[in-house]
């Protein structure tokens, strides 16, 4: 499945919409009030434009996902690895790590995950 671009305020608004999910319009709306300072109208429209790109679907009042947080977040993490690091895995985690001190819980849980994915799983 092809991932749309979520644009940052439209990610932030699926950030909601994920942690409630099913949620009424209308709640949607008085959460990104609260959270986001936003209209209702603006959350109407941020809800019409991307159904249109099919991340959600709006049935009868009631909003749903069409795309996974997850998914959202592999895919972003895909085009900033390719635009910036020329598609390097490596080249992103040697500036990623330059500049963040990982604890040892971070490193042996990144070091499950790769001893994982040796192993034929997912990560």
């Amino acid at each position: 499945m092809d991932i749309p671009k979520i644009h940052e305020g439209e990610y932030r608004f699926c950030l909601i919409m994920w942690e409630h999910e099913p949620v009424t319009a209308v709640e949607l709306a008085k959460l990104c009030r609260e959270q986001l300072g936003w209209k209702r109208t603006t959350t109407y429209t941020v809800i019409k434009r991307l159904g249109e790109k099919g991340v959600l679907q709006n049935e009868n009042g009631t909003v749903t996902s069409l795309v996974s947080k997850d998914a959202a977040q592999a895919y972003e993490i895909g085009e900033l690895v390719e635009k910036k690091f020329e598609g390097s895995l490596p080249a992103f985690v040697a500036a990623f790590t330059r500049h963040q001190t990982l604890s040892e819980e971070d490193l042996d849980e990144v070091q499950h995950m790769i001893d994982r994915i040796r192993k034929g799983g997912k990560s």
